[in-house]
């Protein structure tokens, strides 16, 4: 079988192109592996420079029209091929995982079904186009797309960590054009091995000098991040790419290399990780974090609390062990068909025990564990197959001595390395379902592919013809079409979805956060909200990212009817959540219709009996049937047995101001400063008023009070606290 896919004609007005093509050094076909190397460039490359759009969503959309785009452009230089494609036996594991997510659309959450069943057709649709154009002579155009990516992705991380660039709106820095630091580590860390074989090719000293030179800048940026998956990665890799380019040097070219050029290359390395490792960053961000300034203190500090006890009990690693083990019981009680494709984030309330609660959370942060979750037997499937393909790859290659196996050996192994990596970063992570990430794994697959079929291992790897035909392909060539029309379509509505949601978040926060959010000035601005709200929802009424937040920010003007449709909204699409449960359930007391908001609060009781939040609504269900005293005993029963939730503490002041229970009221808010002292200013403000009411009659306590409000904010919060305290003890402070 030919290895390159070629025009059948030979006197066609195609024939012209090709001549044009061969003028810029270029094949036909060629085309194909340029687009794909293009998309693997921008993806990481380019964000959104406003938060009007998710970084993702961006990055989605250029993985899926640069698939799309290399799939048509492939059917199109083979619309009159006759000879056989080429498949592949991975090429069934995303057709599997597709196929069940579109039938888990007809018994689980059809939504976010039909949301993993488009993903795996990209991902499929990737590894065809890859292993059919692939070739070894077109390998380094895809490989330089990956690495330059990297370097860019880089390039911006840097920039943030340095000199506090912040082009690109995103959570904790430096995350580059990702919304999170950790996503771009787990992809930057997975393109290291092809860096290194970029470096391994390089001849003559100044590309010696410039490609390792750039392969180190990945590496810091990558310990700028703290990713401690990451960091985790980097330190097998660290010991795998020298076994692999000191097992395969005759391969790589390396005896062409002088010594001095190999000394040349570790010196470049070792000194740019640590100059630029040891430079103090500039960000106030990353320093309040107090977790090291520099890209090496950063990377020892992270790695070292994987070794502290409380890391796994307080830190960020006990939720992720929460997590696990919801997911672990839900897979128990769903071995076979799983929750559905997608469902975990729906389902995961009902499998917490101890009143855990990550209702908050869309993933497990462990992509083999929501897979079997998931999937049931077909995600075990998928799982092992990959498992069983990638061992034997390295057995094969490794054993395999033929002349031709050990010219593709090396690659084979810094791709099987990529894909260690990332099965590495998808054990505390879910980069298979990002952009960047999810399309490298494909793209690495496919390289892995294409050389089996080079080397005709069709036994372990199912690597057969696929017969081909002229219609066949302009057939798919019109489904492509329609294809990229949707893909159109859908970037365009979420688009306008996350446009409108983020608008109607922004402002809401400039209302509640000014000094009068009652006033009449922002009657129009809070039409504004809701109207960008309900199109919004009107779009993806499944966007349970950002609709919560503007009825969170709703009730802080009192606006408890609107505030409770859109939580009531995200109810409909994910009902076991118990604390949006609860909110509707006050959000009902608080309008007067006891009976809806008891409704509610039985449907939170029945998923966290014992939750804080659904023992506040208890107090206020009896305090607005009347029944005051009931409700300030069993308060005061709460706060004895130590319930210290932020919710509860509130009611209780709350609760103590309507009973005109003095002491109870002070108790809430004295809890809550030492648990919440970000918010102390306020308590001590509440408490100097209760203080200073005619029935308590406590000057000296409430000038105190006062005076601690002003005294625990900044310098520059002193003048405006002060005008919060009342005029006649303002002058006293």
């Amino acid at each position: 079988m030919s290895e390159t896919i070629h025009e059948t004609t030979a006197s066609h007005p195609a024939s012209r192109t090709s001549a044009l093509l061969e003028s810029l050094s270029l094949r036909p076909g060629d085309g194909v592996v340029l687009l794909l190397a293009a998309m693997m460039l921008l993806t990481p490359a380019v964000g959104v420079p406003h938060e009007f759009m998710l970084q993702d969503t961006l990055k989605s959309m250029v993985v899926a029209f640069g698939t799309l785009a290399a799939a048509w452009l492939l059917l199109w230089q083979n619309r009159q091929r006759s000879e056989a494609m080429q498949w592949h036996g991975m090429l069934w594991m995303p057709l599997l995982l597709m196929v069940y997510a579109m039938g888990s659309m007809a018994w689980s959450h059809t939504y976010l079904a039909a949301v993993e069943a488009v993903r795996w057709f990209i991902f499929f649709v990737l590894l065809w186009v890859g292993l059919n154009s692939l070739t070894r002579e077109r390998l380094p155009v895809l490989i330089n797309g990956l690495h330059w990516g990297a370097v860019m992705a880089s390039l911006w991380a840097v920039l943030q960590f340095y000199l506090n660039v912040n082009l690109f709106p995103q959570g904790a820095t430096p995350a580059s054009t990702f919304i999170n630091r950790n996503f771009f580590a787990e992809f930057v860390v997975c393109t290291l091995p092809f860096s290194a074989w970029l470096l391994v090719q390089a001849r003559g000293s100044a590309e010696i000098v410039l490609r390792a030179f750039f392969m180190a800048f990945n590496l810091v940026a990558i310990m700028m991040t703290g990713t401690r998956s990451a960091l985790l990665a980097l330190l097998l890799l660290g010991v795998i790419l020298p076994a692999i380019v000191r097992l395969y040097r005759a391969q790589l070219g390396l005896a062409h290399w002088r010594r001095s050029q190999v000394w040349l290359a570790l010196a470049v390395l070792l000194l740019t990780v640590a100059g630029l490792g040891s430079v103090p960053t500039g960000n106030p961000q990353i320093k309040a974090e107090k977790q090291g300034d520099t890209a090496l203190q950063r990377s020892f500090f992270r790695a070292a609390s994987l070794a502290k006890s409380d890391e796994y009990t307080k830190g960020s690693a006990s939720i992720r062990l929460l997590m696990w083990k919801s997911t672990a019981r839900m897979i128990e009680a769903h071995p076979l068909t799983g929750v559905g494709a997608g469902a975990w984030e729906v389902v995961v309330p009902l499998y917490q025990i101890n009143d855990e609660l990550l209702e908050d959370d869309f993933y497990a942060h462990n992509e083999f564990l929501q897979l079997l979750a998931e999937y049931g037997l077909v995600g075990w499937v998928f799982l092992l197959a990959l498992l069983s393909y990638l061992s034997l790859t390295a057995w094969k290659t490794w054993h395999d001595q033929r002349v031709e196996a050990q010219q593709e050996a090396p690659l084979r192994a810094l791709v099987l390395a990529c894909l260690l990596a990332l099965l590495v970063v998808s054990g505390a992570g879910f980069p298979w379902r990002l952009a960047s990430t999810g399309a490298l794994f494909a793209v690495a697959l496919a390289m892995l592919a294409a050389s089996d079929a080079r080397l005709g291992y069709r036994g372990y790897s199912l690597a057969v013809a696929l017969p081909w035909r002229p219609q066949g392909a302009r057939l798919l060539m019109i489904v492509t079409l329609c294809c990229l029309v949707v893909a159109g379509y859908i970037a365009q509505q979420a688009a306008a979805c996350e446009r409108r949601l983020v608008a109607a978040v922004k402002l809401a926060l400039t209302v509640s956060r000014s000094d009068d959010p009652h006033h009449p000035r922002w009657d129009p601005v809070k039409a504004q909200i809701l109207q960008l709200t309900r199109e919004g929802i009107a779009i993806n009424p499944h966007y349970r990212k950002l609709t919560p937040t503007v009825a969170d920010e709703m009730v802080r003007w009192g606006d408890w009817e609107n505030a409770t449709w859109i939580w009531a909204s995200v109810v409909d699409s994910r009902p076991y959540v118990a604390g949006m449960l609860a909110n509707i359930a006050r959000g009902y007391l608080q309008m007067g219709q006891n009976d809806k908001g008891l409704a509610y609060l039985e449907r939170a009781r029945a998923l966290r009996p014992n939750a804080p939040m659904v023992r506040s609504l208890d107090v206020a269900l009896l305090s607005r049937s009347g029944k005051q005293e009931e409700a300030v005993l069993l308060m005061r029963k709460y706060l004895l047995d130590g319930h210290d939730d932020f919710d509860l503490l509130t009611s209780a002041y709350q609760l103590g101001l309507l009973a005109k229970d003095w002491p109870l009221a002070l108790l809430g808010l004295e809890r809550r400063n030492q648990r919440w002292p970000a918010l102390a200013w306020d308590g001590w403000l509440k408490m100097g008023d209760i203080y200073a009411l005619p029935e308590v009659a406590d000057d000296a306590r409430a000038l105190q009070a006062y005076r601690a409000a002003v005294a625990v904010v900044d310098e520059a919060q002193k003048e405006a606290v002060r005008q919060k305290v009342p005029p006649a003890y303002r002058a006293r402070l």
